[in-house]
């Protein structure tokens, strides 16, 4: 399909260098997702998208993304909540989601357990690959005894990790942490090996640490509109 908008030119380089990370890293393209952040952006833009060939979306603010996945209900689309969530809303996100890749509380594993689900839903836990207590994400100390509890609620299917790399440094080293808790973590939970790391500005140097899901918003959608 050849589009030479903005949005299906954007769409094109970025999948072009995911494709040449992928080559130069030995990893098999068909083992990285691609989700595009949608988040500040209307309904029309993931239409656009999704007439592209993206079929898997994120959001990371409920009070946005609850109305948009309703109005595109009509679409075969895999929705992705990314950032961080109240415990409050847990239940209402998990209505519209597929998966969540920002579970970092026990308060969240209890307000997403479900006993009366077929599908369970996909979570990723996200680690505080930062110095700051304050940042979202459980600390690597207590990650162990957290993923446990994770494995064990009904309803959850434990997918793997998500991290953020610090902003203005190097990620690569953040990136090879993660890993390194991936592959420790795998040992315990062998089908929970999912690796939810690198944006826009980061994306090789996640897929060559073994990136599986990929979260990219500007390098694909471009400036976000004013939402004031």
């Amino acid at each position: 399909m050849t589009d030479l908008t903005p949005l299906g030119q954007r769409l094109a380089d970025v999948d072009e260098q995911i494709a040449d990370s992928a080559r130069s890293a030995s990893r098999d393209l068909s083992s990285i997702t691609r989700i595009v952040i949608t988040k500040f952006h209307p309904a029309s833009l993931v239409r656009e998208l999704y007439d592209l060939g993206v079929r898997d979306f994120g959001e990371s603010r409920h009070q946005e993304a609850q109305p948009k996945v309703a109005e595109l209900s009509d679409l075969d689309a895999r929705w992705n909540f990314v950032g961080q969530l109240q415990s409050k809303k847990a239940r209402q996100v998990r209505a519209y989601c597929q998966a969540i890749h920002s579970v970092d509380r026990d308060s969240l594993i209890t307000a997403l357990t479900n006993d009366d689900v077929a599908i369970p839903l996909d979570v990723f836990v996200q680690v505080n690959l930062t110095d700051d207590p304050g940042r979202g994400g459980v600390l690597p100390s207590e990650l162990d005894a957290f993923v446990d509890r994770v494995a064990g609620a009904a309803g959850i299917e434990l997918r793997g990790l998500m991290g953020v790399a610090p902003l203005g440094e190097d990620p690569r080293p953040s990136f090879v942490a993660l890993r390194s808790l991936s592959e420790r973590m795998g040992a315990q939970h062998p089908n929970a090996r999912a690796l939810s790391m690198g944006m826009s500005g980061d994306f090789a140097e996640a897929i060559a640490e073994g990136a599986t899901h990929l979260r990219i918003g500007t390098a694909i959608t471009g400036k976000r509109p004013d939402h004031g």
